[in-house]
């Protein structure tokens, strides 16, 4: 029987997690790695979170629910926003998903067709360009050449070049840690405005910044998408729960392809980040955890000939320049698992033209391990 393979299976791999596998296969091995490598919390979700979920077990049947998802996380995810960034956000434009990945397929869908030019960063978040690339799109990776963020000028230069349909910014940024200013984020959206270009926030890194507050590129404009996610601040990767911030004109649209692709986000876990909005003491602890590894690594990094490719303002990621150590991070990155029992991820992941000389390290564990794991590189680099 001949067996069918399309070419969306041909995208990049997402090298990060190739990584986590060959450092889950030589753990299971009894090799003491310490990961890097992915950005997930060390920490579990919070225990009122997790008591939530028992509950709810113990009542009995977990099923399906809206495609929107549950009517009191839309509504607690409603309040978040007048909360912490004072603003109204309805809860008719509210969509829950299954992670942020499910709300980036979502968004994809529902705003673009095959063959529509859309803008991200390079570097950047290398799930965007394989996703995009999957479903036909024309991914426009814009090098930043330096700067730490894409900026207005960036995607005006894009767009002269050849009209743009979408672009999707991340701040905080992954692999960066960079924060756009509030004034720079403005410049951006209304740019996209002005261009009739539509506009992708990724908010995932809200609530990780260490020194500006959080501003969300809806308080710019009403018809931006959204997407936010319960996994890094909150704790909850293993989850998979996320949420979507929509226009009113695409409300519907999304809720009809998520009927077909996701019928719904899982119920558990949709009952248990509801308590995730009740926990903030609790989890400022755990920022406060990841501020202390910052300061580690802005130390230890540099001294081990990791200079750093982007300021860390935001998430819990260093993004290195390697080029003092190699001129092929993959196999750096390789080298150094198997030798060293350190896991980072390769540049590669975040940008197809200059990867080779960056990696990211993520500090997002015990602060135990960031110090065993910058003195295991220094060993190793002797």
């Amino acid at each position: 029987m001949a067996v069918a393979i399309s070419r969306r299976g041909e995208v990049e791999p997402f090298h990060a997690m190739d990584i986590l596998a060959e450092a889950n296969r030589l753990k299971a091995l009894g090799t003491p790695v310490i990961s890097m490598a992915v950005g997930q919390p060390s920490d579990p979700a919070p225990q009122r979170v997790r008591d939530a979920a028992a509950a709810a077990l113990k009542i009995g049947r977990i099923g399906y629910t809206d495609a929107l998802g549950l009517a009191e996380l839309r509504q607690a995810i409603s309040a978040h926003y007048t909360e912490h960034y004072r603003i109204e956000v309805p809860v008719s434009r509210i969509a829950v998903t299954t992670g942020s990945s499910a709300a980036f397929n979502l968004a994809f869908l529902a705003m673009f067709d095959p063959g529509d030019r859309v803008a991200i960063a390079a570097p950047g978040y290398p799930a965007y360009r394989n996703i995009m690339g999957a479903l036909g799109l024309d991914v426009v990776e814009i090098e930043l050449d330096g700067a730490a963020y894409l900026h207005a000028e960036h995607l005006r230069e894009a767009h002269r070049q050849r009209p743009l349909k979408g672009v999707l910014f991340a701040s905080p940024a992954n692999p960066t840690g960079a924060v756009v200013p509030p004034g720079d984020l403005k410049a951006l959206v209304d740019a996209a405005r002005e261009l009739g270009i539509a506009v992708i926030s990724d908010e995932i890194y809200h609530r990780l910044a260490y020194g500006a507050p959080d501003v969300t590129a809806l308080a710019y404009d009403d018809d931006v998408t959204v997407i936010n996610s319960f996994s890094k601040f909150y704790c909850m990767t293993g989850w998979r729960i996320g949420w979507m911030v929509l226009p009113e004109r695409l409300v519907r649209p999304v809720e009809r392809i998520a009927q077909s692709l996701y019928i719904s986000a899982p119920e558990l876990s949709q009952v248990a980040a509801i308590e995730a909005f009740n926990v903030t003491d609790e989890l400022e602890v755990i920022k406060a955890r990841y501020a202390w590894n910052r300061e580690l690594l802005a130390k230890r990094l540099p001294e081990l000939g990791f200079s750093f490719a982007a300021p860390m303002d935001g998430a819990f990621y260093a993004f290195c320049d390697v080029s003092r150590l190699t001129n092929d991070s993959m196999e750096f990155a390789r080298r150094m698992l198997a030798e060293a029992h350190v896991a980072a991820t390769p540049g590669r992941d975040f940008d197809t033209l200059a990867g080779h000389r960056t990696m990211r390290f993520s500090y997002a564990g015990s602060h135990d391990d960031m110090i065993e794991a910058m003195d295991r590189i220094e060993r190793w680099l002797r």
